[in-house]
């Protein structure tokens, strides 16, 4: 078991002040740590958060980070959206301080079982899918991580009994020491985030470090079908699989369009496929990575047959929004990389009308061509990666330049047909035009509800008079 921390009057600096920044200076300050919280923007931007934080005792240096105010610090908690090579957070490791990330500082405190998953695409379905089942089943569960509930806020709420599902980031793992799941889960490993990690092998490198700490008696379950992540194996934990292409000896696979879950010697099919509410084969997996997790959780056959036929999907990922004059909008604002666009368009039959484009996140999107060549009307760019992705498709579909999403859906009702889908599927981060890829999401489908309101009103207004 993890020791617990005694935090009383120790020096605690906490770098970055987004959402886990706000939470992890609120939790160290409220178990008696002398908190200090820094973040590169201005109070001007930070003002409501600033007198949050100052009302529990918390100083602030705002507007950098400077490097000499890591010297004297017991530990420092830092915040994924902050670089962990950072001159300054070097300069304290250099000086033996503890340089942690949220997840670090809560594992540390969480009671119960944890089970954590990452990826490049997928983690946030597949961490819905296992809480679901897990509650279905009538497991304490609680739910958190990378999907926008810090861990800390849910230590409170923990207990020896409960089971804790965690949504987990490359940028999270970088800053890991002793963190360890009982179950780590890794769905899959494509590029991504290499404006941050600089190569894949760095990003790996820190996806896999989810397994670094665990012990034989600790499960890891594993995309058998993925050979990125076939070819670096966790040394010590209990292996599982989950496949959609073949039997594995352990874990989770499908057969005969049947989802089997195979652990500890017995065998038994929980739903067929046709009964995932979800779409795409990329879904299926994600459904059977969810199986394997939550039965090593737990959960009994039944329960995990009755979750997996009542999950219905999460916002913002191949979401159907509505239906204008026949034409199906779908959000997949999540897709906010190259290969999660790929298998949202693969998802499809098409024609498709697909909306492309944001921040650059440094991966090719050559490999759109082809599957866009075949099932895509349109490609609609917008944001500042919008030239790049012109360039790299070519002309494998047509291509026309909107700038801004509103603009977007605008072309994307002009040229669409009955039968279409417009699909948003970014391929790249939000934050060129947006505060994040909810916020991306939430514009498109207000943008939608609009045009749907206009057609609406287009309709009766035409309607013969009685």
């Amino acid at each position: 078991m993890q020791s617990v921390p005694d935090l009383q009057g120790k020096r605690v600096l906490v770098v970055g002040l987004a959402r886990t920044g706000v939470a992890a200076s609120l939790f160290c300050s409220a178990r008696g740590a002398r908190v200090t919280a820094t973040d590169e923007k201005p109070e001007a931007e930070l003002a409501e958060t600033a007198a949050r934080l100052r009302l529990t005792g918390v100083n602030l240096e705002l507007g950098a980070h400077w490097p000499d105010m890591v010297l004297g610090q017991d530990l420092i908690v830092v915040s994924p959206g902050v670089r962990a090579n950072l001159p300054a957070l070097e300069l304290a490791r250099a000086s033996g301080i503890p340089v942690w990330s949220e997840i670090e500082l809560a594992w540390r405190f969480l009671r119960g079982r944890l089970v954590a998953l990452t990826g490049s695409n997928g983690k946030t379905t597949t961490t819905s899918v296992v809480s679901h089942i897990l509650q279905t089943a009538g497991i304490a569960t609680l739910v958190g991580g990378n999907l926008g509930i810090p861990l800390v806020s849910l230590v409170e709420s923990s207990t020896d009994s409960t089971v804790t599902v965690a949504e987990i980031s490359s940028f999270q793992l970088e800053t890991i020491a002793d963190f360890r799941p009982d179950i780590g889960v890794l769905l899959n490993l494509t590029p991504d985030h290499l404006d941050r990690h600089g190569s894949f092998e760095d990003y790996a490198r820190a996806k896999l470090r989810i397994f670094e700490n665990q012990l034989e008696q600790d499960a890891a379950v594993l995309n058998a079908d993925d050979f990125e992540v076939t070819r670096r194996l966790p040394l010590r934990p209990h292996v599982f699989w989950f496949s959609r292409r073949k039997r594995v000896a352990e874990g989770a696979f499908l057969e005969n369009d049947h989802l089997v879950i195979r652990i500890g010697g017995s065998e038994v099919a929980v739903a067929r496929r046709e009964e995932i509410r979800l779409r795409g084969d990329h879904n299926v997996e994600n459904i059977l990575a969810a199986c394997a997790a939550s039965r090593l959780a737990g959960a009994e056959p039944a329960a995990i047959a009755s979750g997996v036929k009542t999950f219905w999907g999460v916002e913002h990922r191949l979401e159907f929004v509505a239906e204008i004059a026949g034409i199906k909008f779908y959000n997949d604002s999540k897709a906010t990389n190259v290969d999660a666009t790929l298998r949202a368009v693969e998802a499809f039959p098409g024609p498709l009308v697909v909306i492309l484009g944001g921040k650059d996140k440094g991966s090719p999107y050559t490999i759109l061509r082809e599957p866009l060549g075949r099932r895509a009307r349109l490609v609609i760019l917008i944001g500042a990666a919008a030239g790049k992705i012109a360039a790299q498709l070519g002309d494998a579909a047509p291509v026309e330049q909107a700038g801004t999403l509103d603009r977007a859906v605008e072309l994307a009702m002009e040229h669409a047909k009955p039968g279409d889908v417009v699909l948003l599927a970014p391929a790249c981060s939000s934050f060129d035009q947006f505060e994040n890829f909810e916020h991306r999401g939430r514009v498109f489908k207000n943008l939608v509800a609009k045009l749907e309101n206009r057609f609406a009103a287009g309709a009766a207004a035409q309607a013969p008079k009685v």
